[in-house]
């Protein structure tokens, strides 16, 4: 008879902590779970015993976002990948947000986790995925190292998804600051199908500006960049000294922004999801900004939360 507890649906769990700062990593898609400063929660997160709501916290590879029918070309084949989003019969964020990650080091402050994702029907290239989560003085930060450990070159985009929140702030009252100069035009299967600029439209985050009624999923381009070469997205309250901003370095070129209307029950517009992206939706089909990882190379990209911006 087997004796042991029940393991918790999102695995082993990893806390990190230092000047006030404490996040907890999961086993299950190597992601966050919760993130808060001085008891203060900044994302939106969930329980232990449960399974992760809305891509909440988790990592996005080998794609972000969705694929058209999970049909794509590459290096003159052509692939198709498990349907895993029904209802728009998409193949939604990648391969590695529910498998079982391990655990490499871990220090008070830092845990390195890791996944080696196999070859397999729909995506042959196995990929060796690393990321070192840390908290300190300046906030929450994510390094995270992809390689691939095959002998083709493989298609690659990576994302996270984290709901941030503002204590005690509807949606509706957040003013949000967005450095896409672009959006993309999508479906009604929340596809692109072109790219406008934001500008003098009510897409136009450039400068500050209260959410309201606005219902977003979308993904905004052409990023003005800080003179590091990174961006990044604010979130501020209607008094300021509430807030909090995601930044990203230069390997992010997209932010995809999701203000939780489609989430039920209590997360109904209860924090937005924002996104830094390698590429855009569908990038395996368009190529757009699609990385090309060599056999033996390794992507490296970063981003992080600071929170009372």
């Amino acid at each position: 008879m087997d004796t042991r507890e029940p393991r918790p649906l999102s695995g082993a769990q990893w806390t990190i902590s230092a000047a006030g700062h404490e996040a907890v990593v999961v086993e299950v898609g190597g992601g966050l779970r919760t993130y808060r400063q001085d008891g203060v929660e900044h994302l939106d997160g969930y329980a232990t015993d449960e399974l992760c709501p809305g891509s909440a916290g988790q990592v996005l590879a080998p794609w972000p976002n969705r694929i058209r029918d999970g049909v794509y070309s590459f290096a003159g084949r052509s692939w198709q990948l498990n349907i895993t989003e029904p209802e728009r019969y998409t193949a939604l964020h990648g391969l590695v947000n529910w498998a079982k990650w391990e655990l490499i080091e871990q220090r008070p402050d830092e845990v390195i986790v890791g996944f080696d994702l196999p070859p397999q029907p729909g995506y042959p290239w196995p990929l060796r995925l690393r990321t070192r989560w840390s908290v300190g003085p300046d906030g929450l930060r994510g390094d995270h190292d992809v390689t691939n450990i095959g002998t083709e070159p493989a298609p690659f985009g990576f994302s996270v998804h984290p709901y941030l929140r503002l204590p005690g702030v509807p949606v509706a009252d957040i003013a949000m600051q967005v450095p896409g100069q672009t959006r993309l035009v999508l479906d009604g299967r929340l596809l692109p199908v072109g790219v406008t600029p934001v500008a003098g439209t009510e897409y136009d985050y450039t400068e500050p500006r209260r959410i309201g009624d606005a219902v977003l999923d979308l993904a905004f381009g052409q990023v003005a960049r800080d003179a590091d070469g990174g961006s990044a997205v604010t979130l501020r309250g209607p008094d300021s000294s509430t807030g909090l901003s995601i930044w990203a370095d230069a390997q992010f070129g997209w932010w995809q922004v999701y203000t939780g209307d489609t989430l039920t029950g209590e997360r109904y517009r209860r924090s937005v999801a924002v996104e830094p992206m390698t590429c855009p939706p569908d990038a395996f089909r368009s190529g757009r900004d699609l990385i090309i990882l060599a056999p033996g190379d390794t992507w490296r990209g970063s981003w992080g939360i600071r929170p009372g911006v």
